[in-house]
Order: structure tokens, then sequence, then C-alpha cells
């Protein structure tokens, strides 16, 4: 059973383009990300989805640059980037994660791949079903079976755009399953997606982050609750609605 990481970047972005490509401390965003992938309990190769369009080549650079392999499909379509990458790596399990995660906890992602590889006949397993992390931690992990099934029948464009709603919201068919924090930390936004997230995951990193490490969420969220200050940089940001 081959378990790969593919995670979902590009340079596009209408609050904060080229996110994913600024300089964290001592490498880019996805550089971070791509190290917590790789340390992920379980996964057998992390790889990079971008797109096709030119602006996208640096990140194909950057992945080149990592080490890990990287598919470039519609920017648009990212169900059949998604479906297109994971056969070319012939994956049998999919984890999702995306490039705007540097806060990304291979512990929790490994909890929701072992909660998909423990539980017989499941299609879909994540810890966002019932939000309880902070945003920022987000993992999905489902079937290359189900992953095809998606991709051949999903008709909707946000089902094409978001790549899994075909899946959870279609649990008459399939198997989902979640991971659950027991206490709820959903108000904690770690993703970058603004300036003003930028402004908070630079302060976390100066404060946890040191040179070839990886500090966990609890680490973070330590930190959040010394510093009730710093949650105040972000509160106010809404979540895109997908």
């Amino acid at each position: 059973m081959r378990s790969v990481v593919i995670i979902q970047a590009r340079m596009g972005s209408t609050r904060l383009p080229g996110k994913v490509m600024k300089e964290l401390i001592d490498q880019t965003v996805l550089a971070h990300v791509v190290q917590r992938a790789k340390a992920i309990p379980g996964i057998d190769e992390v790889a990079v989805a971008t797109t096709v369009k030119p602006d996208d080549a640096v990140i194909a650079e950057e992945a080149k640059r990592l080490d890990v392999p990287v598919y470039r499909g519609s920017e648009q379509d990212v169900l059949s980037r998604y479906y297109e990458a994971a056969a070319q790596l012939k994956a049998d399990v999919v984890m999702r994660v995306t490039s705007d995660c540097p806060l990304l906890d291979p512990h929790v992602s490994g909890a929701v791949l072992r909660k998909f590889l423990d539980t017989p006949g499941i299609d879909y397993a994540s810890n966002t079903l019932d939000r309880r992390f902070p945003r920022g931690l987000d993992t999905e992990v489902f079937s290359f079976a189900a992953l095809a099934q998606a991709f051949q029948e999903a008709k909707q464009a946000h089902e094409r755009e978001h790549v899994t709603p075909f899946l959870y919201e279609n649990r008459q068919r399939f198997v989902c399953g979640g991971v659950v924090n027991e206490q709820d930390h959903s108000n904690y936004r770690w993703t970058l997606d603004t300036a003003e997230d930028w402004q908070l995951i630079q302060v976390i990193y100066r404060h946890l982050y040191q040179s070839g490490g990886i500090f966990g969420w609890q680490e973070a969220l330590a930190l959040m609750e010394a510093h009730p200050e710093y949650v105040k940089i972000n509160a106010h940001i809404e979540q895109k609605s997908k």
C-alpha cells in the first residue's frame, strides 16, 4: 500500500500572491511544508502538484531543488491535477495538504493516515469534518480508487476546484471518518492567505523555529495562550468559502 502526500501549490492568490515562495526565516514556505510532509509517519513519498501556468514554473523549480517530484496540470480543475499526479506517482493512498500551511504537524497528519489505514472499508479520512484543530493543520486522506471515481463523476465547479467535496458530500456512497481533537481549538488560524496571516506565522516561527527542526502544534498553542495579543493579529480574517 503506497501512501503519497501531494502538496497543492500555485503562485496565484487573490489575497496574497506568491505566498508559498515567501522566505520564512531560512527557506521558502513551500520548503517548510515539504520538510514537514516528509516527516509524516507512514508516508512513502512527497510530491508537489502545481499548474502549467508560466508563473508557476518557479514552484516546479523549487520542488526540484527540494528533490521531490512535481506534476503540472490544470489551474482550475484541481481534481484532475490531483488524479493525474496520483496516477503518475502510482499512489494507492493519497494525502492532500496545501502549501500555505507551514505549521502542518506531522503527528496530526500521521493520525489521519492511521485512521484511514486502520478503518476497514474507509474511503476518506480527515481532521476537518468536525473541525477542532487550528486551521492550518488540515489533512485529508483518501484512496486512489475514490479519487478516480470523483475524477470521473464530479461535475460541479466546487467539486473540481476543491478536490474532495464529491467524497464527503456523498456519504451514502463513500465511507468517511474523522480525527477529532478532544478540545476545540478551531478559533486559531495558522494558514497563510493574507498579510495578517503572514505577520502571525512569522511571529510564531521567530519564537519556535530552530533551523532544520520541526516544532509541533501544541508548542504553537502554548505560545498563543501565553501571548493572547498574537491571536488578535489575524482573528478578524474570514476564511474564503468553498
